[in-house]
C-alpha cells in the first residue's frame, strides 16, 4: 500500500504501475531525487515505498547518468541497458 507512512525521498525503492493504482506487480524504481510528488495522499494514489539503498548510491547516481532514449511510447529508456546483477534484503 502506498499509503504506509514512507515518502519517495532520495534512494528510496518503491513500485512501479500503471495509472490504475492496483496494477503494481514486478517492476521498481529507485528514487534518484526527493519525489515527494509521488507520495499517497486524498487526492493522489501514490507509489508505495518498500525499501531504500544503504551503500552504493553512488552507482545509483551512474545509473542516472546513463543516456536514455525513447522507446515505443516510454521515454528516457536507457540507451545501453543497466543491470542488477545483485541485491541484498537485510534484516531489521
Amino acid at each position: 500500500e502506498a499509503n504506509n507512512g514512507l515518502s519517495n525521498m532520495r534512494g528510496t525503492i518503491a513500485m512501479a504501475r500503471t495509472n490504475d493504482p492496483n496494477s503494481a506487480t514486478s517492476q521498481f524504481f529507485i528514487n534518484h531525487n526527493d519525489n515527494v510528488f509521488l507520495d499517497a495522499n486524498p487526492s493522489n494514489a501514490g507509489y508505495a515505498v518498500f525499501g531504500k539503498v544503504v551503500e552504493g548510491m553512488d552507482v545509483v547516481d551512474k545509473i542516472a547518468a546513463v543516456p536514455t532514449t525513447t522507446k515505443g511510447f516510454m521515454r528516457d529508456w536507457p540507451a545501453t541497458p543497466v543491470l542488477i546483477l545483485q541485491a541484498k534484503q537485510l534484516d531489521q
